[in-house]
């Protein structure tokens, strides 16, 4: 295993013991079914992740034992130690694929809600004529996480981007000084289930890549400083080892 598998895999395996893979439920097929367990919240309690493809485009699926996207945060009235909730596709694709620098981290694609602030300045999420003050609206994001014990013992950030540096970015990268981009494609829900459509120009890679399913919360440093974004509390871990098993299309 690698060491960038292996930090991914001590930072959160702690917190997926409610994760355990079984055979695969009647309602779901292929990628990886998972055991619904009591003690995980029902819109987090992952039972299927899949990863498909269609033509040039990725469909990135889950479905959990409850009503998907029901729980968001609390508002909390300021940045500074805002939550954070998020349903999370960990990958063995290289960040360079999507405008990154080569391998910067671990590239994660995110849906997630924040009513505390807006990190989609590029879209209107509700239509209000306002693209800043959406956030608490599910939307998704490419994300590079590393290990970072300011986040706590074994814990993951979102990569910090140093003062003065200048790495390659995407062109939907909001602003903030993380590896993180917004390009503005919609989650749709459906019941218990959520998928996004995601257009790459290289499918090819994407369908050799390994994937795995994570609910998760984050938390905005209290300083609002590098670490920016850490993952504080991890809800379920769809293979329940992060070991990254899910096969695209199969």
């Amino acid at each position: 295993m690698s060491s960038r598998r292996s930090a991914l895999v001590s930072a959160i395996a702690l917190a997926a013991l409610a994760g355990g893979a079984s055979a695969h439920q009647d309602s779901h097929t292929g990628g990886i079914a998972s055991k619904a367990v009591d003690t995980v919240k029902a819109p987090f309690d992952i039972v299927h992740t899949r990863i498909r493809t269609e033509g040039n485009t990725a469909v990135f699926h889950m479905a959990v034992s409850g009503r998907a996207g029901a729980s968001r945060p609390a508002k909390s009235g300021k940045l500074a130690g805002s939550s954070v909730f998020s349903y999370v596709w960990p990958t063995s694709l290289d960040p360079f694929l999507v405008g990154f620098e080569p391998k910067a981290g671990i590239l994660a694609f995110a849906v997630t809600a924040h009513p505390d602030f807006d990190d989609t300045p590029l879209f209107d999420e509700n239509g209000d004529g306002d693209p800043g003050n959406d956030g608490n609206l599910w939307h998704s994001h490419w994300v590079v996480l590393q290990p970072d014990p300011a986040c706590g013992e074994d814990a993951l950030k979102v990569v910090d981007i140093p003062e003065g540096s200048k790495p390659r970015l995407p062109r939907t990268w909001p602003g903030l000084p993380i590896l993180i981009d917004s390009p503005g494609w919609s989650p749709l829900f459906k019941g218990e289930s959520l998928e996004v459509r995601v257009p790459f120009d290289d499918i090819g890679a994407v369908e050799a890549a390994g994937f795995d399913g994570v609910t998760a919360a984050l938390r905005v440093n209290a300083s609002v400083h590098a670490p920016l974004l850490c993952v504080v509390d991890v809800f379920k871990v769809a293979s329940g080892d992060l070991s990254l098993p899910g096969k695209v299309n199969q």
